[in-house]
């Protein structure tokens, strides 16, 4: 394939995407009921279930919540609220919608980019407000090389959820790939504003800051 795709597929990884699986939400009381449980500041074991529960009901509303629980002072609750956002931004309303995009990410992590592509392309065409489906093929097109539809596609994630601090690092990752390790930096940044529980992001960030500064002093 086009890129070096085996040495990216573990830092798109990380990322751009992670596991998802899409399912069904759970009824709106359930919801209710964890949305309460992440809000119990006073009760550390609430807040984890209440992580875990929007990761099985929540919904796109709930994203502001879950991204203060990203802030959490304990790290289980951060992990817990972290992946809870991935499982939300996987489901797409729509049972089939739903299964083209599994297929689509069974696809993409059998290296079969071209086709995962395509299936991509008809999860935006049924669906253009669903967000990951952008997402997942700014993944692939990171992937194959193809940097400047990867960024078309990362602009089209966040119209939609600005939230999405997987399309904010792709942003990042797609400006090292262009050799504009500055614009990388600014956007590593602004990922690590939604979401500051991203090793790879702080380690590239401290790596372009130093980077940065030896360029300055050899500029003088």
């Amino acid at each position: 394939m086009r890129g070096a795709w085996a040495p990216a597929v573990a830092l798109a990884g990380a990322l751009l995407c992670a596991p998802a699986a899409p399912g069904a939400a759970a009824p709106e009381p359930a919801r209710e009921q964890a949305l309460a449980a992440l809000a119990d500041q006073a009760n550390v074991e609430s807040r984890r279930r209440g992580a875990q529960g929007l990761g099985e009901t929540g919904t796109m509303a709930d994203l502001p919540a879950l991204a203060r629980a990203l802030r959490d002072r304990d790290p289980l609750v951060r992990a817990l609220a972290e992946r809870a956002m991935w499982e939300v931004w996987s489901r797409s309303g729509d049972e089939a919608v739903d299964d083209l995009f599994s297929i689509g990410v069974e696809q993409m992590s059998a290296r079969q980019g071209e086709a995962a592509v395509e299936t991509f392309t008809r999860v935006i065409e049924r669906k253009p407000e669903f967000a990951e489906g952008w997402n997942k093929r700014a993944t692939v097109y990171y992937l194959l090389g193809e940097y400047r539809k990867s960024l078309a596609d990362c602009d089209e994630v966040l119209k939609r959820n600005p939230y999405h601090f997987g399309a904010l690092s792709g942003y990042g990752m797609i400006h090292l790939q262009l050799g504009e390790p500055a614009r990388a930096l600014d956007w590593f940044e602004r990922a690590l504003q939604v979401n500051p529980n991203l090793p790879h992001v702080h380690e590239t960030v401290d790596a372009l800051r130093r980077l940065l500064i030896e360029r300055r002093k050899d500029a003088l």
